[in-house]
């Protein structure tokens, strides 16, 4: 990670310093209890912030190195892993997903008349990618199908990967392949479709294609007990990877002004390694680990002269594959307008629209415990925000998004 100054990079460092007036009022308010950001342009790290407490009760301060719950942050991670697959000819994202799991063949899509039907067409490898698959989550209420979800083996983290995966054929399709945006356990799919192309567990591919090479010695699915001491605490809102919960039910909790300290080590635990792999949930990692990852992708696929994925590759990831008919994209009917999605992250199509500054092709995703990045690679910005704050819909990665964009000068 390089710093430098920000006049260096067309930026203005006395602007930059509102982030931590920012971030520091969040803290103040009782609103998280800690918080850490980075901001880079051109490769080079203009700021770094560290605010409140890693752990508020025990009066541990947030500091550089504290481990946090990634939730869907792992996405982008498990989808550029498995695009160092497509690299070498493995698979074709218009490939059947039933080719490299059959479990999976015959899926149904339940119809608005209740039953089931053959779908038109079969789910790809880039539907469970894009979330175009009818598939959904346990969370989610705008179709039955998402409530079906409530025993399935993917909540439990004691289930491997394969077996889990093997236990979705239980469930119908919410809708046709490809006839709706959902967002749902399809990289989840996605990384079982790593592990059987590669003959490894999904762990130790993301650690040989991804991690290693990138230096984020921290990231993984699991928390040594020498590290545990820098993981942070977790606050917000009931577990949402816990059956019952749902977005609408946390959405009116954070309305309602409910934020307390939780224990999510029973869907989110930080000791087995063995089965607790998943490709839409399950990593930890740092801000500065995550950085890394988000630069390779900002310099078109490579760090520190280690090369990921091709140029070429990323711009396929980062476009929109999703038919204008489908747009405006909604997850459980909370907006995301100006946006479409790729292959595992979000996509900005018209900066007006998503009400934040930016640049049309800007992409990043977020977890459910408020992490957040994104990558610009017309401005060539990255930025990263983390804290550990359960289904919150306050919206500070807007605030730290306004100030950074507000700090070039060039």
């Amino acid at each position: 990670m390089t710093s430098g100054s920000a006049e260096s990079v067309g930026m203005n460092a006395a602007r930059l310093e509102r982030i931590s007036l920012a971030m520091q009022a969040y803290v103040d308010r009782g609103i998280y209890a800690g918080v850490s950001t980075i901001v880079a342009r051109r490769g080079i790290v203009v700021h770094k912030g560290q605010y409140g407490f890693r752990d508020r009760e025990a009066g541990v301060p947030m500091t550089e190195d504290t481990i946090f719950r990634l939730y869907s942050m792992t996405k982008p991670i498990v989808c550029t892993a498995l695009m160092t697959l497509f690299e070498e000819g493995r698979f074709r994202l218009i490939d059947p997903i039933a080719r490299y799991v059959p479990s999976l063949a015959g899926l149904k899509v339940l119809r608005a008349d209740g039953t089931l039907a053959d779908p038109k067409r079969p789910v790809m490898v880039r539907d469970v990618m894009a979330h175009t698959s009818g598939l959904s989550y346990h969370f989610l209420e705008d179709t039955p199908v998402g409530r079906m979800y409530a025993d399935s083996k993917l909540i439990n983290p004691k289930v491997p990967l394969c077996e889990a995966i093997d236990d979705l054929a239980r469930y119908p399709l919410a809708f046709e392949p490809g006839s709706r945006w959902n967002y749902s356990v399809g990289i989840d799919v996605a990384a079982r479709v790593i592990e059987v192309i590669s003959g490894q567990t999904l762990s130790d591919f993301l650690r040989e294609r991804v991690l290693q090479p990138l230096g984020m010695v921290d990231t993984a699915f699991a928390v040594s007990e020498g590290k545990r001491n820098r993981l942070a605490a977790m606050y917000g809102r009931p577990d949402l990877i816990a059956p019952g919960q749902t977005l609408k039910n946390s959405f009116a909790q954070w309305f309602g002004g409910l934020n307390e300290r939780l224990d999510v080590m029973q869907t989110y635990p930080v000791d087995m390694p063995a089965t607790f792999q998943r490709g839409g949930h399950g990593l930890f990692g740092t801000a500065g680990d995550y950085f890394r990852f988000a630069q390779m992708q900002a310099n078109g696929g490579e760090l520190e002269g280690v090369r990921i994925l091709s140029r070429k590759t990323l711009e396929l990831m980062h476009v929109n594959h999703i038919p204008l008919s489908l747009l405006p994209l909604s997850l459980d009917g909370l907006p995301l307008p100006g946006y479409g999605f790729g292959l595992g992250s979000r996509v900005a199509l018209d900066v007006a629209q998503t009400g934040a500054p930016g640049s049309a092709g800007e992409f990043g995703w977020a977890g459910a415990a408020k992490t957040h990045y994104w990558v610009d690679p017309v401005e060539q910005v990255v930025g990263v925000f983390m804290t550990q704050s359960m289904s919150s819909f306050d919206l500070p990665e807007l605030d730290l998004r306004a100030i950074a964009y507000g700090a070039i000068v060039d």
